[in-house]
């Protein structure tokens, strides 16, 4: 602590950022020690996260974990911030300041709780929605700066914001995707993990993670140019074990090749480097791809395809009643509609469409 003190004082700093957690009793005595503002590694990461937080559940999201962290981490001057006459006969000091705070921080808290709680209900009838009609979903998931958002851009030409920034997507976005066999599938960004990533946090993105959850195929993306590669796809791996998506099928997309050295670019070497950590299988799929310039995207779109559920496109004609317009509106946005005539009291539709659509189109008859 004397050599950190000395050095803030000969530089001079304003603020000391240690990457560890430190529990309140540590902080207030090296802030006393060190003459200066000390930040723990939670602290620092919901600072960026607060800046970076655009929409109402992302902030809704930040500010819970703030409250949470802040919580135990409250200091007062005690007794002469109370407030006078507590007790019968105005006898004692009333309820200090400190007090107040933690209930209205504890009831702020719970209000917070309650209003992701219904975010969360909202993405869970979205899921629902989207499962009614037969769709994939396809989850990226990477560790921060991995260049996630620059290929979902690439895969879906979404133009979602792409920072090398940390955590410069913090709320998903879901798109369609049209694959080599003409399916259809959703993509959805979902935020950058980080290794130690604070349980605050983890719990505040709980909605957010489901997305990766309820998908039928992970985009694990990784940074290959990174020197710590390895042990990002290792934390991801771990994440996504936590939230209970260690079981759901995985694409190893290794990005950013047109980054590494020439003579790197030995792609088996690179596999076996990325999945030797902890978490990795050998049988892993991997493709190598540069989501910045293109390179490998046709692999992984083959690769996609090969691993999802197999779901074949075929020629169907269906006779639906002329005011059935939300049929005819599915035809057109899953399938391609190739003839439509119009009759007395229907219209016949010959459609190319996915089987599991042809499938529940005739269950509902």
């Amino acid at each position: 602590m004397e050599e950190i003190a000395q050095a803030v004082r000969v530089l001079p700093a304003e603020t000391v950022i240690f990457d560890h957690d430190l529990t309140p009793t540590q902080q207030r005595n090296l802030e006393k020690a060190i003459d200066a503002k000390v930040i723990d590694r939670t602290q620092l990461i919901l600072d960026i996260f607060a800046s970076r937080a655009r929409t109402r559940e992302g902030r809704l999201q930040v500010e819970l974990a703030q409250l949470n962290y802040r919580l135990p981490r409250l200091t007062g001057r005690g007794i002469e911030m109370s407030r006078l006459g507590g007790g019968i006969g105005t006898r004692g000091p009333g309820e200090t300041q400190l007090e107040t705070d933690r209930r209205r921080i504890a009831r702020r808290i719970k209000k917070l709780e309650d209003e992701l709680e219904g975010v969360r209900t909202g993405r869970a009838l979205h899921r629902r929605r989207r499962g009614a009609v037969p769709l994939a979903t396809l989850a990226m998931a990477g560790y921060t700066n991995a260049g996630k958002s620059t290929l979902f851009n690439r895969l879906t030409r979404a133009g979602v914001l792409a920072d090398a920034r940390m955590f410069a997507t913090l709320d998903p976005t879901v798109r369609p995707l049209v694959l080599p066999s003409r399916r259809r599938v959703l993509v959805s960004d979902t935020v950058g993990f980080i290794r130690n990533l604070p349980t605050t946090l983890v719990k505040a993105f709980r909605a957010t993670l489901e997305e990766v959850k309820e998908a039928a195929l992970v985009l694990h993306v990784v940074d290959v140019s990174a020197p710590m590669a390895q042990e990002h796809a290792a934390h991801v791996h771990k994440v996504l074990a936590e939230i209970g998506a260690a079981e759901i099928p995985q694409v190893l997309v290794m990005n950013k090749i047109d980054r590494l050295p020439e003579g790197e670019g030995d792609f088996e070497a690179l596999r076996r480097r990325l999945l030797g950590g902890e978490g990795g299988t050998p049988e892993a799929h991997a493709v190598a791809v540069s989501a910045l310039t293109g390179t490998g995207v046709d692999r992984l779109l083959a690769r996609i395809d090969e691993m999802l559920p197999l779901d074949p496109i075929v020629r169907t004609t269906l006779r639906l009643p002329l005011g059935d317009g939300a049929t005819l509106a599915l035809l057109h946005e899953f399938g391609r509609v190739l003839d439509t005539r119009y009759e007395q009291d229907h219209c016949q539709v010959e459609a190319e469409i996915p089987e599991s659509l042809r499938r529940r189109l005739q269950a509902k008859g």
